[in-house]
């Protein structure tokens, strides 16, 4: 949307990283079965502007898994809306670690 846009009509890398977080995030969820937060962003890394009305597409690939944390590859590629080209625009690590109910560390299940 405009509100998310700079002054050139780009999008903001901000919003860009928040889409990131919340693909990376319902990952982390599934595979620790519960609620999950992120704790670091390693290596964020923009390559090529997101302009609006671009198509994104967001992916999230578990690297590894540790007793209570988790850690994410995340990229995300553009489209726009009149071609068939995608290009990679942004990527960065995520790390996360699974919380129980009290926000405190928890072990993770086993797969």
């Amino acid at each position: 949307m405009p509100s998310d846009t700079n002054p050139a009509g780009d999008i903001f890398g901000g919003w860009l990283m928040a889409q990131m977080d919340l693909a990376a995030g319902n990952a982390a969820a599934r595979r620790a079965r519960g609620r999950c937060a992120t704790v670091a962003v390693d290596g964020m890394a923009f390559h090529s502007p997101v302009h609006v009305g671009d198509e994104v597409s967001v992916y999230a690939d578990l690297m590894s898994v540790g007793r209570t944390s988790m850690t994410f590859k995340v990229e995300a590629w553009r489209r726009s809306r009149d071609g068939d080209e995608q290009i990679k625009v942004t990527e960065a690590v995520f790390i996360f670690v699974a919380i129980d109910s009290g926000s405190r560390p928890r072990p993770i299940p086993p797969s």
